[in-house]
C-alpha cells in the first residue's frame, strides 16, 4: 500500500487538478449544461442498459462502435459517461474519441452518480444528438 508523502509538491498538485477540472465534470454541472445545449452527451454503456435509463438527450455508443463514432460533435464538448466511478469505459472512450479529434470530458461517477443526485433520466431507444 502506498503511503502519502510527508510533503506534497504544490506544482504537481496544481497541474493535476487543473487537468482534472479541464477534463471532468460532475452531475450538477452537467445538468446545468444540458439546459443550454452546449454539450453533446455520450453514454458508452451497453445498449440494453441505455434503454433502461439514460441521461436525457444522450446518444448511445457502446464499446464496439468507437472506431467509427456517429453523432459525436467536433463543435461541442462530448461529455462521456459509463456505469460508475469504478468503471473505466468512459475514460477509454475519451482516449479513443480524443484521438479522432473530438473534444471530450468525462462525467465523474457515471450514470450511478447521476441517479444518486435524483436527476432526470429517460428510457427507450437512442435519441438523436442535439444540433
Amino acid at each position: 500500500m502506498q503511503t502519502m508523502a510527508s510533503t506534497q509538491d504544490p506544482q504537481k498538485a496544481r497541474a493535476y487538478f487543473e487537468n482534472k477540472i479541464a477534463f471532468t465534470t460532475g452531475p450538477m454541472e452537467l445538468s446545468q449544461q444540458l439546459e443550454s445545449r452546449s454539450v453533446n452527451i455520450v453514454d458508452v454503456r451497453e445498449a440494453e442498459d441505455y434503454e433502461k435509463g439514460h441521461i436525457p438527450g444522450a446518444i448511445n455508443l457502446p464499446h464496439g462502435t468507437w472506431d467509427n463514432p456517429r453523432s459525436l460533435s467536433k463543435d461541442k464538448t462530448n461529455v462521456v459517461y459509463c456505469y460508475s466511478q469504478q468503471c473505466h469505459l468512459a475514460a477509454h472512450a475519451c482516449v479513443a474519441f480524443a484521438s479522432k479529434g473530438y473534444p471530450v470530458m468525462e462525467l465523474e461517477g457515471g450514470f450511478e452518480v447521476w441517479e444518486q443526485h435524483d436527476l432526470q433520466t429517460q428510457e427507450g431507444k437512442e435519441m438523436k444528438a442535439a444540433a
